[in-house]
């Protein structure tokens, strides 16, 4: 049986109920979120002589929670016009309208009291078949069920979704005693494909997967800070990005999600799980006790493992629980791995470590270890559940299996039985029948070790997936330091950067050329994509600081025209190049994106020209594109200087996305041909068949443009009036005046008495003169050197 979401219902609309309307909003599905009506009139709507029948009062709660969500930061939808998507109302007059819904949320509060009581209203109105789901982050699912329909409960499972569910991955499905097969296969499948997650089925045990694993492993921490006399710094120092894991690291993060939050869900495993092996790291340690009874729980009250006092961060004592000045935390260790930049290879050297940091890996691995082990077949039956829970629910980079892979399963074991530890016997079967790892690659699908066949798997739903880590090395065609390409079979290559941050300098503008030479001899089509943190941040501002600097201009001149020539290259190669841009795509990733042939975006793309934060104009195209998309646009408005200012002030406000819907909006991503995915998984692979499409529709190598409409005088003097009057109130500097004469005088096509047609090569030559000139300002190097050191804008 077919089944498709077209409208979903959310019961309940605190913090995890409008964030959920607003994920699904954002995928394009109309939704109904619904909450309690008010007991009491407040003091307003006394005085505006409302009475509790009035149906804005009755709406209040669901209508101020939805509000305060939208108004958020980050925020939990993709555009504030997709909040139009949700409608409220209260679960007193509205409940008949569940009739239509076909998926159901209850996302009360967590008393299983409230949400059978819930249960019961909702079976009175929803229609058989209707999907109906708790997103519970602990109450069993055996309990919440207990009484209703057969129908109902072949319907019924929990979904956990992990806060902010727009941002964190991790998409839980818990079965019920009757779920059907065919609802958690739909679910799954649903999670991945449209909600952008990764799905896990968990079993129906306390705190499911992630939160077991998780909540272990930060009570392990607090237990081991106060073993080792570690400060709150040196911890979130050895568990931030180091290994791989958020900058928040531990502390940080406890602070924003709430000490309160943590602590409910380490009490309900302390009751919970009576029989666990590490049961008493579940007891809070006396130090967090004593700040729950303080009210120091974090960022809602002010103050918890941090402080802010005016500008200065304070950071908790835990031995005296008094606040004093940051100390910043450095380890021997640490040093060792500064050369080393995946953090997969870093496990290795981390636990050799003689000093405090050596010897806190190798306490902290050896529990991990031996806890998942043991976790396996109680909580799942497949170890890859466990990491890909980590991974999603926790922004790992790596799940504990793989790190024990990383370290060695012998090593991990050694550890293990150092801290007089044990680990499950699986371990060693899986040993003994010959498999030396948990995890292995095998013609670019991941396999992983099954606890009952004793054999290397298939992890089921790669299909969909292409992975470039498991493909990187048999698929090679051509790889210089910066860049590499692979063969993605039918025709398509794949260019993928990795400088750093994904910069793009001299290796990765041959690897754009290479691609290009390669694909249009042999190939039909080129994919431009990564699976690191970001697409690209841009070009290398350090390179072009030092030519400034020194005063190359010839240099600095040939290199931005061999960016320029690059871009143009892409444009008008004879095959057809996509781009997939994910997470940071500033300035030049910026204006390779817009000189593609297609986009093949992720929901989660930051993107926009940022130059202006350095002092200068957009140098790769990315000026001249503006200009050539403003002028495409002037057939479509009559005021032609309204259309112009629009995209001149994207580039002169340096506006960034925060998310690739709202690229739209500036122009950068344009309707009808640049397309959005929501599972940045599934990227690489939909990017390769938007090439396919192309090349297969008979794409034909473009026509290079000489019909650029510009405005010359009158669009600049209306500039000029512009950034005069901006300076006069005191709105920009002198010099950033300067930087936005510049781009106006580019996307103006100069200061011609009238306006005229151009080539795309007048506007890039203008802007590349414009560039230059503004790399002899001693204030853009001011701004240059402040980014490379600071790594934020300098206004000066």
């Amino acid at each position: 049986m077919k089944r498709t979401i077209k409208k979903v219902a959310v019961v309940g609309s605190g913090i995890m109920g409008s964030g959920i309307a607003c994920h699904f909003a954002n995928i394009g599905v109309e939704v109904l979120l619904l909450d309690i009506a008010p007991k009491d009139l407040t003091e307003s709507e006394t005085k505006k002589g409302l009475t509790l029948e009035s149906k804005s009062v009755r709406n209040r709660i669901v209508n101020e929670h939805l509000q305060n969500a939208l108004k958020s930061k980050p925020s939990p939808i993709y555009h504030q016009k997709f909040a139009s998507r949700i409608s409220t109302g209260n679960t007193t007059d509205d409940m008949a309208k569940l009739s239509d819904a076909d998926w159901i949320i209850e996302v009360v509060v967590e008393r299983l009291d409230i949400k059978k009581l819930v249960f019961e209203q909702i079976e009175k109105y929803r229609k058989p078949g209707t999907l109906v789901t708790s997103n519970t982050s602990g109450i069993p699912i055996q309990f919440m069920s207990e009484g209703r329909s057969e129908d109902f409960q072949q319907h019924f499972c929990g979904t956990h979704f992990f806060n902010p569910p727009r941002y964190l991955k991790l998409f839980e499905i818990i079965p019920g005693p009757k779920t059907s097969p065919e609802v958690l296969s739909f679910l799954n499948e649903y999670g991945e494909k449209f909600l952008g997650k990764t799905s896990v089925v968990a079993k129906d045990t306390p705190a499911f997967i992630g939160n077991r694993i998780g909540i272990y492993g930060i009570q392990s921490l607090f237990h081991l800070v106060k073993e080792m006399g570690l400060t709150v710094e040196e911890v979130d120092k050895l568990t931030g990005p180091v290994i791989g894991r958020p900058k928040s690291a531990t502390f940080r993060t406890v602070d924003v999600v709430g000490l309160d939050t943590l602590v409910h869900v380490a009490n309900g495993l302390y009751e919970g799980v009576p029989n666990d092996e590490a049961h008493g790291l579940f007891k809070l340690p006396e130090f967090v006790s004593t700040m729950i009874e303080n009210k120091w729980l974090g960022s809602k009250t002010g103050q918890g493992f941090y402080k802010k006092v005016d500008k200065d961060i304070l950071t908790l004592d835990l031995d005296t629980l008094e606040y004093r000045p940051n100390k910043k935390a450095s380890f021997a260790t640490l040093e060792l791995t500064k050369t080393i930049e995946k953090p997969i290879d870093r496990f290795k050297v981390l636990i050799t470590g003689k000093d405090k940091a050596g010897e806190f890996y190798r306490k902290n691995f050896a529990g991990m270890f031996a806890y998942v082990s043991n976790r396996i077949p109680e909580i799942t039956e497949n170890p890859y559940k466990i990491d890909d829970a980590m991974k999603a629910g926790f922004g790992w980079e790596n799940g504990p299996f793989e790190i024990w892979d990383a370290i060695g399963i012998e090593k991990g074991i050694e550890l293990i039985k150092a801290e007089n530890l044990t680990y499950a016997s699986w371990v060693d079967d899986m040993l003994a029948s010959g498999n030396k790892s948990f995890y292995a690659v095998k013609d670019g699908a991941t396999y992983a070790y099954d606890i009952s066949s004793k054999t290397q798997q298939k992890i089921p739903g790669q299909e969909a997936f292409i992975i470039l880590n498991n493909i990187r090395e048999n698929k090679k065609v051509w790889s210089n330091p910066g860049a590499t390409i692979q063969d993605l079979g039918d025709g398509i290559l794949n260019l993928e950067f990795h400088s750093k941050m994904n910069t793009i300098g001299g290796e990765v503008i041959q690897g754009i050329t290479k691609a290009i030479d390669l694909a249009e001899k042999d190939f039909q089509g080129i994919v431009i994509g990564n699976q690191g943190a970001n697409f690209s941040v841009g070009a290398n501002i350090g390179m072009i600081f030092m030519m400034a600097v020194e005063q190359e201009y010839d240099e600095l001149n040939f290199a931005i025209k061999q960016f320029q020539d690059t871009m143009m290259r892409l444009r008008y190669s004879s095959i057809p190049v996509v781009a997939a841009p994910h997470g940071m795509t500033l300035g030049g990733g910026c204006e390779l994106s817009m000189h593609s042939d297609k986009v093949v975006a992720a929901a989660e793309t930051y993107i926009g020209l940022v130059e202006f934060g350095v002092g200068v104009i957009p140098g790769g195209g990315g000026s001249k594109e503006m200009a050539l998309r403003a002028s495409d646009q002037f057939h479509k408005n009559d005021v032609e200087l309204n259309v112009l200012q629009e995209y001149f002030l994207a580039v002169a406000m340096a506006k960034v996305s925060t998310s690739a819907y709202e690229a739209y909006d500036t122009g950068i991503l344009q309707k009808g041909k640049d397309v959005i995915v929501v599972n940045r998984d599934r990227q690489i692979a939909e990017a390769k068949k938007h090439a396919l499409l192309l090349a297969e529709a008979g794409y034909t190598q473009p026509i290079r443009r000489k019909d650029v409409k510009v405005l010359g005088k009158q669009a600049l003097g209306m500039f000029m009036v512009g950034t005069d009057s901006m300076e006069a109130g005191h709105y920009i500097s002198e010099h950033d005046k300067k930087i936005a004469n510049k781009l106006a005088y580019v996307m103006a096509g100069g200061d011609l008495s009238e306006a005229a047609f151009v080539s795309e090569q007048y506007l890039l030559d203008l802007e590349r003169e414009a560039f230059l000139s503004l790399c002899t300002e001693r204030k853009t190097l001011e701004r240059i050197q402040f980014m490379l050191t600071k790594g934020k804008p300098l206004r000066n």
